[in-house]
């Protein structure tokens, strides 16, 4: 991992270095080997997307008492997500107002209160200083001025988001589109049936990268394909009409339900835009398959309000961090955190709805495989990458409009949110608090 400051001689040598390759860079190519590579560019990533967005930290099922809490790392900035007594959820830097002590070392768990194991400073379940014995003037110490630092926290449809700038992007347009199109899934009524952590030697764009085109699926992930049209070719004519015919013909079964499928782009999101972090949308499977499953049926109940199982599958992707597929009968979700500049932490969940047992309403050895292998397929895939962008014989080359059209789309989203943060990069000096 990378120092996690920079001097202001660093900072002056990363600006120099990104604007010399954003110049350099041909639209429609691949990034420069230094966007996968540089230590002083990672960290302007770190301060200019990472610190700046929205970033997904967890699902509101895993926090339902006061006191349930996750804890989940950015970098070297660790974040507490934790219910409190009001009922809200609180997001709060995992660093003790005394001396710095991470509070929460476990990454889940229940508490009554926090409690610093250094020195027994203890906080009330929204961050607010509860005890400091000890302290020589104790009685003149305003405990209100020693809270846990606050960031800023949103859930919607089961959804935990956390940003840790001062001034957040626009949240709201984004909670609302979300939220009517997560509300059949039903995840603030699922439960986490499994997970699985990563650390993938690559930088964390590989790994967008990767997740943004399908050109890759025919040889690499032979059970995903069987049930998807992904990898299909955007200027067949015949297989387009063919899938738009699907989904307007479950679209119309569905709609008095709520439920509608995405027709208009035949299930085929170009995402990011330059100006919008979220994607959500309902795309059709293959004819016979139901679920994301190694067989296409049903690998566990029903979730949220779907009384059909003919659905197709939700899909939402929010950058930097997240992507989701939910089927009718379960969701599998990625959330990505970075770790360095040639490291990616991943956590894997496996959702159902709360109500269902493990060994009677669904088997871990049928609900995992489908998206275990494609991910795990996925991020060898991502090594392999980052060790030839490594090379001093790579060199950038260009994308293909016809199947790497969402690649193009990240990298213009990428140097666009690096641009425009460079903008007040004097007037605001690297920080990590909110």
């Amino acid at each position: 991992m990378s120092s996690p400051f920079l001097t202001a001689s660093q900072l002056a040598d990363a600006q120099a270095l990104l604007e010399r390759l954003i110049g350099e860079h041909k639209p429609g190519y691949a990034l420069q080997r230094e966007f996968q590579t540089d230590p002083g560019l990672y960290q302007l990533d770190l301060e200019r997307i990472w610190r700046r967005g929205w970033l997904f930290a967890g699902h509101s099922c895993q926090v339902k008492r006061p006191g349930d809490y996750v804890v989940f790392d950015l970098d070297t900035d660790s974040i507490i997500v934790m219910r409190g007594d009001d009922e809200r959820i609180h997001a709060l830097h995992n660093t003790c107002r005394h001396r710095g002590m991470k509070v929460c070392q476990a990454e889940s768990g229940h508490v009554g209160r926090i409690v610093c194991p250094y020195h027994q400073w203890s906080y009330a379940r929204n961050g607010e200083l509860a005890a400091c014995g000890g302290m020589d003037k104790e009685g003149d110490l305003d405990r209100r001025d020693f809270s846990l630092h606050r960031l800023h926290v949103r859930d919607v449809g089961g959804l935990i988001f956390v940003c840790l700038a001062r001034d957040p992007i626009p949240f709201d347009e984004a909670g609302r589109s979300l939220g009517a199109l997560l509300q059949p899934q039903g995840f603030e009524r699922a439960k986490v049936a499994a997970t699985r952590r990563y650390e993938v030697r690559a930088n964390w764009k590989l790994v967008w990268e990767n997740n943004r085109e399908c050109w890759h699926c025919n040889l690499n992930h032979p059970q995903y394909i069987k049930a998807n049209y992904d990898n299909a070719p955007i200027d067949d004519a015949a297989l387009k009409h063919e899938i738009e015919a699907r989904a307007r013909a479950t679209s119309a079964r569905l709609e008095a339900d709520g439920v509608v499928i995405d027709h208009q782009e035949a299930g085929m999101v170009r995402f990011p835009s330059r100006d919008c972090w979220w994607s959500i949308n309902r795309t059709p499977l293959v004819p016979g398959w139901v679920s994301e499953s190694m067989d296409g049926q049903r690998v566990a109940p029903l979730m949220g309000d779907y009384q059909d199982a003919d659905v197709g599958v939700l899909r939402m992707r929010s950058m930097p961090n997240f992507w989701v597929h939910a089927s009718c009968d379960h969701a599998v979700a990625a959330r990505l955190l970075p770790a360095g500049p040639r490291t990616t932490r991943i956590r894997a969940y496996w959702l159902v709805r709360d109500d269902a047992r493990e060994g009677e309403g669904y088997q871990l050895d049928q609900l995992l495989p489908f998206w275990q292998l494609t991910n795990e397929q996925d991020w060898e895939i991502c090594k392999w990458q980052q060790k030839g962008v490594d090379s001093i014989g790579y060199q950038p080359g260009p994308l293909s409009q016809r199947k790497e059209y969402n690649v193009d789309a990240f990298i213009r989203w990428y140097l666009k949110q690096m641009r425009s943060g460079g903008r007040d990069a004097a007037a605001r000096p690297l920080t990590r608090v909110a």
